[in-house]
């Protein structure tokens, strides 16, 4: 959901009234200082709730854990990052937590995209079930792209002409923690993304994620890959509930050139894999490229989405430039998640 383009005058947040803000606030002070551990039941609704808001989770939380603001300072600090909060935004938040009926504009927007014809094929569906992972081709348009990847070039300082900008000491892996811009969120609101996601999640009530960027320059002998190599980001206590990842490639990236690698059709192997482990092995600590790995290259828009309980990564980027790419994923308004993480 789009927040507001003008950043209202600070003090605007003393009559703002966010649905869930202060629990979520509440709890993580609460977290922070030692008074609050273990499971969080309201987790995925607290992600929905930054989502949507215009936040990145790491982002967020960094802010909380470096600043420890009072809750005026947090809202203050939600309005100068990411703009004044819509009544749209305000209207679904509500619908969240006390099951209000949805803007007409969200409630219309689920009803264009229903009646979109379909992104993804019988075959596309069908890669998608035996395989885990499926390309949306022309995600979005070139010119939506090349916008998105100039903003991280600007943000990193560097030039993609000037090959000795793209290494610096400040850039220590992949990740760019790099989330409001105008042309990610033109990325985000795609119609044909939302389609696509629809159809792999059986409805078009989602939400999209404020995600951050990534940049993976060729290896030289001074720069080695710093990962994140294969891994999964959801708990491996079984059964691994269904849900989509997403990453969209904003250049042109063969396979050789740090593509997002994962291992196909493990979604169908994960529960007999982690049964045959031995008892005191750590899921997380075994050869995983073992597994069966492939690199999953594409042009620049197209979006390649898996489901999470595939091991995924970047790698090694051999190619000639660097890799360039934005996190996007759409996800329902209920979730499970399981409360221990193995």
């Amino acid at each position: 959901m789009p927040l507001s383009d003008s950043h209202a005058n600070l003090n605007d947040h003393d009559q703002l009234s966010i649905p869930g803000l202060h629990a979520y606030w509440s709890r993580m002070m609460a977290s922070l200082t030692g008074k609050s551990t273990g499971h969080n039941p309201k987790f995925h609704r607290d992600r929905l709730l930054l989502h949507v808001l215009g936040l990145g989770l790491e982002q967020t939380l960094h802010h909380l854990v470096q600043n420890h603001p009072d809750f005026d300072e947090f809202k203050a600090w939600i309005i100068a990052t990411a703009g004044m909060p819509t009544d749209s935004v305000i209207a679904r938040l509500q619908n969240l937590y006390m099951g209000t009926p949805l803007p007409p504009d969200i409630s219309g927007l689920f009803e264009q995209v229903n009646s979109m014809p379909d992104v993804f094929d019988k075959e596309d569906l069908q890669h998608w079930a035996e395989h885990g992972f499926v390309i949306l081709t022309e995600a979005v348009p070139l010119a939506d792209c090349a916008m998105a990847a100039q903003t991280i070039w600007n943000a990193l300082g560097a030039s993609e002409n000037d090959e000795a900008s793209w290494y610096h000491k400040g850039h220590t892996n992949i990740m760019v923690q790099l989330f409001q811009s105008p042309a990610f969120e033109k990325n985000r609101r795609s119609l044909r993304i939302h389609k696509a996601f629809a159809q792999l999640w059986g409805t078009s009530n989602l939400w999209a994620t404020t995600d951050r960027c990534s940049f993976n320059v060729p290896e030289t002998p001074g720069h080695v890959f710093q990962g994140p190599d294969l891994h999964w980001d959801v708990s491996l206590q079984q059964p691994v509930p269904f849900a989509t990842q997403g990453v969209l490639y904003l250049t042109d990236t063969p396979p050789e050139q740090g593509a997002l690698t994962l291992v196909p059709g493990f979604h169908q192997r994960l529960g007999k894999w982690l049964d045959e482990l031995p008892e005191n092995a750590y899921p997380r600590e075994q050869d995983l490229h073992a597994l069966g790995s492939i690199p999953v290259g594409g042009k620049a828009g197209d979006l390649v989405i898996w489901h999470q309980a595939l091991p995924h990564g970047s790698r090694p980027n051999r190619g000639k430039k660097p890799r360039i790419v934005q996190y996007i994923n759409m996800l329902p308004s209920h979730l499970q998640i399981h409360e221990n993480w193995r």
